[in-house]
């Protein structure tokens, strides 16, 4: 189900801008306002012509001849359009499996063109404008389902999952981690030969607007897999990368307390993957979007934290370390809260008393409805 907030009420002077807002917003699952701050991005990442390219994708993904057949134009303007937008990264193409043809996929604003913006960690004056204009985005984002938090909160909790939150793998508890398969980064990391590492698009876009990470965790630690590797090398958004580095990598940022996050096709855990994230609290998107109230932190997961209470001497490790602030100390022992445990394993592998592991409790959808702020709006 599409999710969808009321527009904003402004007036927009420009028809044509609000027919490609709203057809980049239509392919993607995430409310956006279509506002004159929306308008002001497009304009800034496309040129007319390119906007009115991008019109023909009446529904997300469009091979050439389908395009051809919307388009009525020859295959060589076509194709330099195409390729414009995919350095842009506004579309991206890969070859589809079944049928043997490029297929050409719109980016809706996020998660989707946001992302592709900054992977390459560019710092020119024109990232730094459009880390800006994302940040007014989801400033609205925030304001509109505040104002309307219990109606869009019941269209949330019929949307896909978002991410598969999987964890830190030597956390978990012995004997479990084999029984559903690709449960470890290394499962992933072996059944894939193309491997690209990108920056983190969530802490250089945050670095741009003078906001770095509060935790100095490296940049350099996302990955894409399989055919999006593939466009993001042919494209210059990444780097191949063997399977020992990328591993290498993601041991580093679990040091660092990042969570692995899973980002299936489709948001399908039964597809393949696109990329895997490792993700801090204050930068990633996802987490961000929860914590200034814009979306739910909704992921799979299939673990729970658990603590040892003979062993735990309550430090607080634990409480400082958890991106969902769901452990607190009761009687000078953690606690952990069930319902906003993502099962990452984040808080065991920095427990350095040991008295935390990671249970496996089964194949599960991780709901936690976005903050509610105290706000004018609410």
């Amino acid at each position: 189900m599409r999710l969808s907030l009321n527009r904003v009420k402004i007036k927009l002077t420009d028809k044509f801008w609000y027919k490609v807002a709203r057809t980049i917003v239509k392919a993607g699952r995430f409310p956006f306002p279509i506002s004159d701050h929306l308008i002001d991005l497009l304009k800034n990442l496309m040129n007319e012509e390119q906007a009115r390219f991008v019109l023909n994708f009446k529904k997300p993904s469009l091979t050439l001849k389908e395009i051809k057949e919307r388009a009525n134009l020859n295959d060589e303007y076509i194709l330099r359009m195409l390729d414009d937008l995919m350095r842009g990264g506004i579309v991206i193409g890969t070859m589809s499996n079944s049928a043997g043809v490029m297929v050409y996929r719109l980016m809706p604003v996020f998660p989707g063109v946001f992302e592709y913006q900054f992977l390459t960690g560019k710092s020119t004056e024109r990232d730094k404008r459009l880390a800006k204009l994302f940040e007014v985005l989801f400033q609205e984002m925030s304001d509109g389902v505040q104002k309307n938090y219990d109606n869009v909160l019941e269209m949330f909790k019929v949307a896909p999952a978002t991410d598969r939150t999987i964890p830190v793998e030597e956390e978990v508890e012995v004997g479990t981690e084999t029984t559903i398969p690709y449960e470890n980064i290394k499962d992933y990391v072996e059944n894939y030969d193309d491997i690209a590492l990108v920056n983190c698009y969530c802490r250089h876009e945050k670095e741009l607007i003078d906001d770095p990470c509060k935790i100095n965790a490296p940049k350099k630690n996302c990955f894409l897999f399989g055919k999006s590797a593939i466009f993001g090398i042919e494209q210059e958004f990444g780097e191949r990368v063997t399977k020992e580095e990328a591993l290498r990598i993601f041991r580093e940022a679990e040091d660092h307390g990042l969570v692995h996050k899973v980002f299936h096709v489709d948001s399908d855990p039964n597809r393949g993957i696109e990329a895997i994230c490792n993700c801090c609290s204050c930068c990633c998107g996802m987490f961000q979007m929860y914590y200034r109230g814009v979306l739910p932190l909704h992921t799979i997961s299939s673990y729970l934290a658990k603590v040892d209470d003979q062993i735990c001497i309550g430090c607080g490790t634990c409480v400082e370390k958890c991106p969902m602030e769901t452990i607190d100390l009761e009687d000078s022992l953690a606690n952990v809260n069930n319902e906003k445990c993502i099962g990452c394993g984040v808080c065991a592998h920095h427990c350095p008393e040991g008295a935390i592991h990671l249970e496996r409790i089964g194949f599960r959808y991780v709901f936690v409805p976005p903050k509610k702020l105290k706000t004018s709006l609410s």
